[in-house]
């Protein structure tokens, strides 16, 4: 039987980085990666294989020669069976391998509702990191005229906006109030709906699916209002869930929703097991509570925990919870959430203070590549710690929001946010006079300040 030091199941973000982490942490000690496919996507980077990409050769992790860059080793396999007592796995093609530590990385996968009649009909598609799959999918909306896509998180609208460039006529369906409603407050979601809606996505809110018709294959959706939408095809974002099939059928804990539960340094129950990215547990940082999110962001942060902790603990280097820091981009422009918003700090009780401002991202505003930049803050009242913020505006959104992202990790207050010294430039950044963030933070430290007269 081979054996290896450390043994990860998974090549997507979780895994890769877990291996690299843990390899750059622990040089003597011998790495073995396993992937079940030859080819691994870029999970963020699948929507614009539809679009903006030629194909998705071009949004491939070059996760070989990574692990052969840095002394990794990397296999093309299915694992069938963890054997915990034994310390050894067994894979599909009968070949078994034993660790002396393994970090479970295994992903997550597309949900298709069981309640959803139809769900199974020839043209109803998922979103899963399966090249092969996504390669057919692609290749069966070529000439499609009509595609509904079913909810509206950040896979849904990029997915909508990429495939309306191929001039499809797209319907973009949310049972909720507002797209992207867990992620942005209603005063945002309606800004960036309207976007969407400019760019030619038709947008439904407020109103779920009930069915989708035809007979073998794909005719239309009927939504819970009655309404029917005729269709070529059907595209399903509406979450995801973990895959721990293997590790459940290895006797590892899961919670009630089906995460293999973790501590801080992402261990697992059993000796010597880790488990990293959207197949372990999550809790928020901010309410401490346990949440599905499943972000690549998040994944990478957990597989650095793990990777430095396998063989010692360091008790610096742990997970404190996902700040779930998001972003994405529709055209030119960007968004970005951190943290929780208003609207969810008010249902956990959190008595809240918030700040809004409005800017643009050069001084002065003529200059080119000028955008509009909106930044809306949400502090604790009584301490003025951050606890959330998000981003409208240009290329620059993606990185203001990770700027937020770090002031909610680091517990910054509003003061010390406005006391904090940016650089700025005029073809890169807002005016030092009127950084967004800034000016937002002092708008939340003035509503403080009055309400103490």
């Amino acid at each position: 039987m081979k054996k290896t030091d450390v043994l990860i199941i998974g090549g997507s973000a979780a895994g890769l980085v877990a291996a690299l982490t843990g390899k750059s942490s622990w040089p003597e000690k011998h790495f073995t990666l396993i992937k079940k496919q030859e080819q691994v996507m870029i999970p963020c980077g699948i929507p614009y294989i539809f679009g903006t990409l030629e194909s998705s050769d071009q949004n491939l992790l070059p996760v070989d020669k990574m692990m052969a860059a840095n002394g990794i080793e990397s296999l093309v396999g299915e694992v069938i069976e963890i054997d915990k007592s034994n310390k050894k796995v067994v894979l599909k093609s009968g070949e078994e391998i034993g660790y002396d530590k393994l970090v479970i990385g295994t992903g997550s996968l597309p949900s298709r509702p069981k309640w959803l009649k139809g769900a199974d009909k020839q043209g109803v598609f998922v979103i899963p990191k399966d090249k092969i799959y996504l390669d057919e999918m692609r290749k069966s909306l070529e000439g499609m005229k009509k595609i509904v896509v079913i909810g509206a998180g950040f896979i849904g609208v990029e997915f909508s906006d990429e495939l309306k460039k191929l001039g499809m006529e797209v319907t973009l369906v949310e049972k909720m109030p507002e797209i992207l409603n867990q992620a942005f407050d209603p005063e945002l979601s309606v800004k960036i709906q309207k976007i969407l809606t400019d760019r030619g996505v038709n947008v439904i809110t407020g109103n779920g699916i009930a069915e989708v018709t035809g007979d073998n294959s794909v005719k239309g959706v009927k939504l819970e209002n009655g309404e029917v939408i005729e269709t070529d095809a059907v595209i399903l974002s509406m979450g995801y869930l973990p895959n721990t099939t293997l590790a459940e059928r290895a006797g590892i804990f899961l919670d009630e929703n089906k995460f293999i539960t973790v501590d801080e340094y992402m261990r697992t129950r059993e000796a010597d097991i880790f488990a990293v990215g959207d197949c372990a547990q999550k809790r928020d940082f901010i309410t401490r509570k346990r949440v599905p999110t499943m972000l690549a962001s998040t994944a990478c942060a957990e597989a650095r925990i793990a990777g430095m902790n396998l063989f010692q603990l360091n008790v610096v280097k742990t997970f404190s919870g996902t700040i779930a820091i998001y972003s994405t981009a529709i055209g030119e422009h960007g968004f970005g959430t951190a943290g929780i918003t208003e609207t969810k700090a008010k249902e956990e009780g959190f008595v809240t203070v918030t700040g809004l401002f409005e800017g643009i991202d050069r001084h002065p505003g003529i200059l080119p590549g000028a955008h509009a930049q909106i930044v809306k803050l949400v502090a604790a009242k009584h301490s003025g710690i951050i606890i959330g913020g998000a981003v409208i505006g240009g290329s620059s959104a993606g990185e203001l929001t990770n700027t937020i992202g770090l002031a909610i990790e680091n517990r910054m207050s509003i003061n010390s946010l406005i006391t904090s010294q940016v650089g700025t430039h005029p073809c890169l950044t807002a005016s030092p006079a009127a950084y967004p963030l800034i000016k937002a933070a002092e708008m939340i430290e003035k509503k403080m300040r009055e309400s103490m007269k």
